[in-house]
């Protein structure tokens, strides 16, 4: 990944604001509660011509009766190292402050371009008081008074920001990626997945529920392919959801899974297959999203040689005639199978993008219609001729017939059954149309 910038500070001085406005959306929740972000937080931006990737970081703070105070300084180190420029984002209304100071020594070290950027900047009088900044002395380069509310002052700053990059940089690199996301309830191992994955400590982790609040980007190359994975932040039933952060992080959650091609339901297999579970499997399937089951902490079950096949038909058996999408068990503290289930999301998402030649489809199809063919209605017999597969995302088949006003629900789902037998089509919705011929 080339041309990087981490926007780095203290809690509540405008970072989230600030990046959301590079990346012209609003990717990183904003709040005015301190703490808020915690994750490194990825986007891409552009200027000038000159595309590069932005990372949010969380509030760094020491002394503070945050769990996730040290954990968060871990997130911004990491961003730090990473980064071909730096943004110090500093406060114009609280002016210089002793965590300002005390940050300042920790960057003092590097030798990257480093901005000490003067957010909420709003008037003149304001963008006067950015000069007290220019005693922590660690920046080579003068300070830039920016309203990152309203982008007032963030074009100068990006002026400079992109001299330091040799190159163009790449608009999108993770477009046509295969986008893989995690979702699930809070707590069911979701961050720990993906840090196993990676090796790395990507997401926080602790075992406070709602530990993860943003959507956690990750590119990832197993198998000899590349992917994205993106850790979310648990769900739970909208009853329960009280704060206005929570709100915002499930959200995001729900807005990755409709960008995602393949998601992955995380069930805690101390507590099966839940209704909220249920309810993602539900958005996933109305969406035309590529969907897996795994169960985590398989580890934390007593068990026999019965136990898995027992738990997996009760859980097929919720499923209804979702029967199709795929089941497996998994312990990420044991890593045990951590990796299986990754194959088995690409191999989902190779399944979402097969396509099924028209010959092929006829010589097996037009065969399992003619054992059984379609019910006449009111004394009128319905003849399919000629099946396809249409042009689309997701697997769509076209059966063109004399009268498709007739076809019911329960050969429907024959045809379909037919298709999963046939042709390998395992955690993707199938649809069918009819046209007439």
């Amino acid at each position: 990944m080339a041309n990087i910038v981490a926007i780095v500070g203290r809690p509540n001085v405008g970072k989230s604001t600030l990046f959301n406005r590079l990346v012209e959306e609003r990717k990183a929740i904003e709040d005015n509660m301190s703490g808020v972000t915690r994750d490194r937080h990825y986007g891409h931006a552009q200027w000038a011509g000159k595309f590069f990737s932005v990372i949010d970081t969380g509030g760094y703070v020491t002394g503070s009766d945050d769990v996730f105070e040290a954990e968060i300084r871990k997130q911004v180190k990491l961003a730090v190292e990473e980064a071909d420029v730096i943004l110090f984002v500093v406060d114009c209304i609280d002016g210089l402050t002793d965590l300002d100071s005390e940050f300042a020594n920790e960057l003092r070290s590097t030798t990257k371009p480093l901005y000490i950027v003067a957010n909420k900047a709003d008037n003149r009088e304001k963008a006067m008081m950015a000069h007290e900044f220019y005693a922590l002395g660690i920046s080579d380069f003068e300070i830039y008074p920016v309203a990152s509310a309203s982008g007032s002052g963030t074009g100068e700053l990006l002026d400079e920001v992109i001299k330091h990059f040799e190159d163009e940089g790449v608009e999108d690199p993770d477009a046509g990626i295969p986008k893989i996301s995690i979702l699930g309830r809070p707590n069911v191992g979701k961050s720990s997945y993906l840090n196993a994955l990676l090796g790395q400590e990507r997401s926080i982790v602790t075992d406070e529920a709602g530990t993860t609040r943003d959507a956690i980007h990750t590119r990832y190359k197993l198998f000899g392919q590349d992917f994205i994975i993106t850790d979310t932040a648990g769900i739970r039933k909208k009853a329960k959801v009280k704060e206005d952060i929570e709100f915002y992080s499930v959200m995001r959650s729900l807005r990755t899974l409709e960008e995602s091609d393949v998601v992955i339901i995380m069930v805690d297999a101390t507590r099966g297959l839940e209704a909220q579970d249920i309810n993602l499997i539900s958005l996933g399937i109305k969406n035309n999203k590529g969907i897996m089951i795994m169960v985590n902490k398989w580890d934390l079950i007593e068990k026999d040689h019965k136990t898995m096949n027992k738990i997996k038909e009760e859980m097929l058996d919720r499923l209804g005639e979702h029967k199709w999408i795929p089941i497996i068990f998994t312990s990420v503290t044991e890593r045990q199978r951590i990796f299986q289930a990754i194959e088995l999301a690409v191999k989902v998402f190779e399944n979402k993008t097969r396509r099924v030649s028209t010959s092929k489809l006829n010589d097996v199809m037009l065969q399992e219609i003619e054992k059984y063919p379609p019910p006449a209605w009111k004394g009128k017999y319905i003849k399919i001729k000629y099946v396809t597969q249409l042009p689309t995302k997701n697997p769509v088949f076209a059966f063109f017939c004399n009268l498709p006003q007739y076809i019911k629900d329960p050969y429907t789902r024959y045809l379909e059954n037919r298709i999963r037998e046939n042709f390998d089509f395992e955690g993707v919705p199938v649809k069918i149309v009819y046209k007439n011929k």
